[in-house]
């Protein structure tokens, strides 16, 4: 008694202008002939060129990301955060001027990044300024003070003003720095959009 060979499941022709149901001869069939193979060529070689190229964009993605220096991750750390801060202050007027305006916005440090490395990344330390007062008026120093007490409090200020011990980030305290900051960014755009 010999057995019967299994036979394969029909499957739909994947030329949409065919669409037969065919018996596949030889694993991976998707067409029922040659003819219709012909007819999507254009198809599959389309699919594959932006495979292609979605998959040596990933790959020049991470040979950029390993040649990235200390500098280039705190750089990256700077800019997220930055964009944190003008999002959570957007309804706010310049903490120097107390103005709103339709101009550029910074994210101004009340303690300075070159005098207080220390404080580079504190929130408190950091509130949303317009251009003008934060570069020109080397951030309007003593305005900004005035409205930060009124802000954070007196005890705060004193605290930002005083003795901070020096911090070294490594670049993994710095990517996940900056994963947590555009996470906060975007949760803060979603809810302002809503």
């Amino acid at each position: 008694m010999s057995l019967a060979a299994k036979q394969p499941k029909p499957k739909t022709c994947k030329n949409p202008a065919c669409g037969i149901s065919f018996p596949p001869q030889r694993l991976g069939q998707k067409v029922c002939s040659p003819k219709c193979g012909l007819a999507i060529k254009g198809v599959n070689q389309e699919k594959a060129r932006k495979s292609l190229a979605l998959a040596e964009r990933r790959e020049i993605k991470v040979r950029k990301e390993k040649l990235k220096s200390r500098a280039d991750h705190l750089k990256d750390t700077q800019i997220a955060f930055n964009a944190w801060v003008r999002a959570r202050d957007a309804e706010l007027p310049c903490i120097s001027c107390g103005r709103h305006h339709q101009g550029k916005y910074d994210a101004g440090h009340y303690r300075t990044v070159g005098s207080n490395p220390a404080l580079r990344f504190e929130p408190l330390n950091c509130h949303r300024q317009c251009s003008p007062c934060n570069t020109q008026l080397s951030g309007n120093i003593v305005n900004y003070r005035i409205e930060l007490v009124k802000r954070i409090g007196a005890e705060a200020v004193e605290w930002l003003e005083g003795p901070h011990e020096a911090k070294r980030y490594t670049i993994e305290d710095l990517k996940a720095m900056t994963a947590e900051y555009r996470a906060k960014t975007r949760e803060l755009k979603k809810g302002q959009a809503a």
